[in-house]
């Protein structure tokens, strides 16, 4: 697994995110909550199975920041998968297919893109994440799904748990300033899961049909997927979809699958 650099934006965008969960806890524990109330029984199993989903969430959000996403290397002999690339390129050729070519790293493979913020080309790129200061892309795309549903787990466990310590039978003004921390962990946790269910359920939908968010969104301005025999010339049915994306340990060459599907122009 290959770490890349922090720059100063994302250290803020990170120490942000980081924030928001310290707030949130400390409104579920200084608060008289199920998590509080359990706590001060003794009975600690879900107090700590809930901060151990935290923690694990927080270690996936810097996983999928702070890794390559799949920058396309420029020194293509260093590493294995690229010279399988290279072989795929060479059948391509063969087939006649034209190559595609980036204005600022020159040749890259199919399903690629340059991404502006992150002046790389991106493997399998699907977006740039402002929110974590980082392309999604062939390497941890799997990570960020992973991530999207640890989140979702401890959104969806500490929304009623927020609720619980919240008593409206004697609201005033004094009530609501000695709540407030307690109702803005709620609000953040309500928008947040929202946010995490849509984010979730686009993307395991692109995941088993094996195509991208920039693929889904520009279709019509990509040549390899506007000007291909088929609708989607990557995808393999949802089961071998899903298997391959989470489970295969090696980058794809896409252009032999391409031109299996009897595509023309890359």
């Amino acid at each position: 697994m290959v770490w890349r650099g922090a720059r100063g934006s994302g250290c803020m965008v990170r120490a942000v995110y980081v924030g928001l969960n310290c707030g949130v806890l400390l409104g579920l524990f200084l608060y008289p909550t199920d998590l509080q109330r359990q706590e001060e029984q003794g009975d600690l199993l879900q107090p700590f199975l809930f901060l151990t989903l935290v923690l694990c969430s927080i270690l996936l959000y810097f996983v999928v920041s702070l890794m390559d996403p799949g920058y396309v290397e420029h020194d293509e002999e260093e590493k294995e998968p690229v010279n399988d690339e290279k072989e795929a390129m060479s059948s391509q050729q063969a087939l006649n297919l034209r190559l595609r070519r980036c204005g600022y790293c020159l040749l890259k493979p199919m399903r690629a893109r340059h991404c502006q913020a992150c002046q790389h080309c991106v493997r399998r790129y699907d977006h740039h994440c402002p929110w974590i200061d980082n392309c999604i892309g062939e390497r941890n795309h799997p990570f960020f799904i992973t991530y999207l549903a640890v989140q979702l787990v401890v959104l969806l466990w500490a929304l009623p748990v927020a609720w619980s310590g919240l008593n409206f039978e004697h609201p005033s003004w004094a009530w609501l300033h000695y709540n407030l921390l307690l109702i803005l962990s709620f609000l953040v946790v309500a928008i947040f899961t929202v946010v995490m269910i849509l984010l979730l359920g686009c993307h395991l939908y692109l995941v088993s049909h094996n195509t991208t968010t920039w693929e889904f969104m520009s279709r019509h301005r990509i040549s390899y997927l506007r000007e291909c025999e088929v609708e989607n010339p990557f995808d393999r049915g949802i089961f071998l979809n899903l298997w391959q994306f989470f489970c295969a340990c090696h980058l794809i060459a896409w252009e032999t699958l391409y031109a299996d599907v009897g595509g023309h122009t890359v």
